[in-house]
């Protein structure tokens, strides 16, 4: 079982790898496309917040900047999908919703105000902590599927040692193409 998994994993890394050079410039011009989609789409935005007033007004364009955010992030994961930029996403889009939980919690005074405001900075703390785990997480499963995969060559390669000439040949050509 784990030994399928492995090679699932480095099979579908090779696939992605290899297929991401050829759709590179396409990837590239939608992710271009998508932020200055999402630039536009918040000009729009912050232009429809000029007719409120005072704090409406401001929690009107921090909605819109969370909106921006979104569509930027899922842009750059989708470009380019690795661990590191799922976690700048997020720790992006829990930055925004915080600046605008604050600029919400402007509306109340007092304890409220200050109860509000912790609420906020403690999602957002929450929010880019749970960013980082999953980045870890990542990690160590690709270093556990890749520790797995070399100890699996080093066995197989091992059991082509008992063997001679063309079968062992072929054993080590199987565990190389296997494995490596």
């Amino acid at each position: 079982m784990k030994k399928i998994i492995s090679i699932l994993m480095i099979s579908a890394a090779g696939f992605i790898a290899s297929s991401s050079f050829a759709a590179t410039d396409v990837a590239k011009a939608n992710f271009k496309a998508t932020e200055e989609r999402a630039e536009a789409d918040f000009k729009v935005a912050k232009a429809k917040c000029d007719a409120l007033k005072d704090n409406a007004k401001d929690i009107c364009v921090e909605e819109a900047k969370v909106v921006r955010t979104r569509s930027k992030a899922v842009a750059l994961v989708t470009y380019d999908n690795t661990a590191k930029n799922h976690t700048k996403a997020a720790i992006d889009v829990a930055d925004a919703e915080y600046a605008l939980a604050e600029e919400k919690c402007d509306d109340k005074s007092g304890n409220d105000k200050d109860v509000c405001k912790k609420e906020a900075k403690a999602a957002q703390k929450i929010a880019i902590a749970d960013a980082k785990a999953g980045k870890k997480i990542f990690d160590a499963k690709v270093d556990a599927a890749t520790t797995a995969n070399d100890a699996n060559y080093k066995v197989a390669i091992e059991k082509c040692d008992a063997m001679s000439g063309p079968s062992k040949d072929a054993c080590v050509s199987t565990a190389k193409n296997q494995y490596k």
